[in-house]
């Protein structure tokens, strides 16, 4: 009975998977919303608990998906220690590249932008600065069901705690998503990052709205 069920689970994310049409819009749709690695953090201490928000914006532009990220430890919400934008894009037929985006100094301003928009106003692509090398390159992978990819060699430079370069790899599903950055010396050595494997956040769920200060688009807010 036992082995019956597991086929048909298994035959079940199959059909699920032929089902699904990857492409840039899609994929910026699995990035879109808000993460949590709590589950992870609880099984495991040498893991964080991490928030991530993802949220689409200039939606009228023509060249792509663009969403503003940020990520906060559970514990300093208002104080993220990372925030970017993203623009996906798709160079080449099945080939997605999400091209990182540094955000113009000081980037606490823009600290909640996920949930309220007007945060951002005034902000245009061409106030950001690109990280050179440091874009994602992602494939769909059927039989996993996911985009599935990593930074290209070691051309995404990095100097925190003495750091050279720095590498992403990413594993994005319906469900939620695997990151796993890390920073190596001139050596090759690891200096930074998780060192037993990625950073597992899962979809978070929402409710309500939040109030946005200066009149702004609101948005939900995750538990």
């Amino acid at each position: 009975m036992l082995i019956r069920l597991l086929v048909f689970v298994m035959l079940l994310s199959v059909a699920r998977a032929e089902e699904i049409q990857p492409g840039r819009d899609h994929l910026a749709g699995w990035m879109t919303g808000s993460f949590s690695s709590a589950l992870q953090a609880a099984s495991d201490s040498s893991y964080f608990d991490i928030r991530l928000r993802m949220t689409p914006i200039w939606g009228a532009r023509a060249d792509g998906p663009w969403l503003y990220v940020e990520q906060a430890v559970a514990t300093s919400l208002d104080q993220p220690y990372r925030q970017r934008v993203y623009h996906v894009t798709e160079p080449e037929p099945g080939l997605y590249v999400s091209e990182v985006f540094e955000l113009p100094e000081p980037v606490l301003r823009f600290a909640g932008a996920w949930k309220c928009d007007s945060l951002l106003a005034g902000l245009t692509p061409d106030s950001l600065a690109v990280r050179p090398g440091c874009g994602v390159h992602l494939r769909w992978n059927a039989e996993h069901a996911a985009y599935e990819g990593r930074t290209p060699g070691e051309g995404c430079l990095s100097t925190l705690r003495g750091a050279a370069w720095a590498t992403s790899e990413v594993s994005i599903k319906a469900e939620g998503l695997v990151s796993w950055d890390r920073g190596w010396d001139a050596h090759g050595q690891q200096v930074w990052g998780a060192e037993q494997g990625g950073y597992q956040f899962r979809r978070a769920p929402v409710f309500g709205g939040a109030c946005c200060p200066g009149g702004g688009k609101s948005q939900a807010v995750p538990k």
